[in-house]
């Protein structure tokens, strides 16, 4: 099979194409201050039936990715070049009535903030029903009844009487239940969850999480799950994509990063996350400094001014050369595979237990 190279390094396939594919994906903002590289030259693949997490502090890029997947930038206001091809459509500089007949029918997002993102002026039953109605021509009884039939999957109580209720009547977790029964309503074939978990308990995330595992495997959908945290994706996702200011620095399958990372960006995640077999008074090891502007990202490795192992690479090629993210699992690091080996094992892996 024969493939094309983009400018980050990653092969193209130009045979079996997988169901999503992005590729040299920038987006730029214009503001009064400048212009904000938001993302800048990201590269990815995603299969039907599989769940690929995106992980990264917050302005990392990972939201403003999935809303250029979606469509949901303003064009007056935003930059956007590269390729997203979803099932062999190409969605970058599609018009908007083709956006419109994809999201919520063969694309959908579940947004981080399901109280803010849910009208409080409709009832939770029509605010599903709608996009129901609205892509399969539905009648208004018909999709009440889909209404009741989604928020049963998704294990609303008495969903014949909730169906009537207001966003405000629901509990957070109920209406994180609520916002993924509007996304699968019309059974997409991709899924984006967007921080699905935010301010949630640690039960009712575990809830949410298995309840998308669960309509995964009914529907066949391809998720991308947005978060900043390594333990959300742990038992969720299939790969794993660590994105660092607009870029991505590592990618793998959950197993390699998380027990074999090879990015110091990534080592600082991992060293910052508390464990339930550490000792309570033991302090944990944040990443020093703060994510850089996107006005004016740092030249080379973007991550340079925050690592501890540049003098370990010499000659200023961190802070001129900025490094590629090869084909397959890899990490944009100018530490060779024999230093991270080194490094991780006998700094980083003693503080993960």
């Amino acid at each position: 099979m024969t493939t094309l190279t983009t400018t980050e390094g990653t092969p193209v396939p130009t045979g079996s194409d997988p169901f999503l594919s992005v590729r040299d994906l920038y987006v730029r903002f214009s503001t009064e201050d400048g212009i904000v590289k938001a993302v800048d030259g990201l590269s990815f693949d995603l299969e039907r039936g599989q769940t690929l997490g995106i992980v990264g502090e917050s302005g990392s890029g990972k939201s403003v990715t999935n809303l250029a997947v979606l469509g949901l930038h303003n064009p007056k206001a935003t930059e956007i070049a590269g390729e997203i091809h979803l099932d062999g459509q190409e969605l970058t500089g599609a018009k908007e009535k083709t956006l419109e007949k994809l999201r919520g029918n063969k694309m959908a997002m579940i947004f981080q903030d399901a109280l803010t993102a849910l009208s409080p002026y409709y009832t939770v039953g029509r605010q599903i029903a709608e996009p129901f109605m609205k892509h399969t021509g539905a009648s208004k009884r018909e999709g009440r009844q889909r209404a009741i039939e989604m928020l049963t999957k998704v294990g609303i109580p008495q969903p014949t009487l909730r169906v009537d209720d207001y966003p405000h009547q629901f509990s957070g977790g109920m209406r994180q239940r609520a916002m993924i029964a509007m996304a699968l309503v019309c059974n997409p074939e991709l899924l984006i969850a967007d921080e699905p978990t935010t301010a949630l308990d640690v039960t009712v995330q575990a809830q949410i999480l298995d309840l998308l595992k669960d309509l995964q495997q009914e529907f066949g959908s391809a998720i991308i799950l947005i978060t900043h945290d390594l333990g959300v994706v742990a038992n969720t996702a299939d790969d794993l994509l660590v994105m660092y200011a607009g870029r991505a620095v590592e990618r793998g399958s959950v197993k390699e990063i998380l027990t074999r990372p090879q990015h110091p960006y990534t080592w600082g995640l991992l060293s910052s996350m508390p464990r339930l077999s550490s000792d309570v008074n033991e302090a944990l090891h944040p990443i020093p400094g703060s994510p850089p502007s996107l006005l004016n990202p740092p030249s080379g490795c973007a991550f340079h001014p925050r690592c501890a192992f540049t003098a370990e690479v010499g000659g200023g090629r961190c802070t001129e050369e900025r490094p590629l993210l090869p084909e397959g699992r890899a990490a944009a690091c100018h530490l060779g595979p024999e230093q991270q080996h080194t490094f991780f094992t006998e700094q980083i892996k003693p503080r993960l237990g």
